[in-house]
């Protein structure tokens, strides 16, 4: 599956709700993102960021549909060699 880190634009988020003068919610920080993220992650990144200012990696499944015809095409292949590999391991390993 392919995946897009979100962690730039969720820091953007909390930098400026903070430079606003506002308490970071989830219901604040949700809203102001254009992509979606789960509430467990949002819950997670905003606990981190009162903590200690910091925002670990997010990433969330990519929408295929804003991808090109040849990268869908490109990750498939990928994702099929990948398999493939596990499937000869598995295959040699139980023989």
């Amino acid at each position: 599956m392919l995946t897009k880190d979100v962690s730039a634009e969720i820091h953007a988020v909390l930098t400026s709700l903070n430079e606003e003068g506002k308490e970071p919610t989830v219901a604040l920080v949700k809203g102001r993102l254009s992509t979606k993220v789960p509430m467990p992650a949002l819950i997670t990144v905003i606990k981190s960021w009162k903590a200690t200012q910091h925002i670990p990696k997010v990433e969330v499944a990519a929408d295929n549909r804003s991808l090109s015809q040849e990268a869908r095409i490109a990750a498939l292949e990928a994702q099929v060699q990948q398999l493939t590999t596990r499937l000869e391991k598995l295959e040699n390993t139980h023989g």
